[in-house]
């Protein structure tokens, strides 16, 4: 967590979502996290807890799929 306690924004395009070839579903990565889900916005989604974790705070809408 930030030292102050208040969270820094972290927009969206800083998050990479890629389709999971070898299984079903979608990875998002940001700042050495990753995630998985079934769909691109679940992947995203949760990535909240470990930037949360981090002291950041995700904003804006998911990126498009590479």
């Amino acid at each position: 967590m930030a030292k102050n306690g208040k969270l820094r924004k972290l927009s969206g395009g800083k998050v990479t979502i890629l389709k999971l070839k070898n299984r079903k579903g979608y990875a998002a990565i940001c700042l050495n996290n990753l995630t998985e889900g079934k769909t691109p916005q679940q992947a995203f989604e949760r990535l909240y807890h470990p930037l949360r974790r981090m002291g950041f705070e995700l904003s804006g809408a998911a990126p498009k799929t590479r």
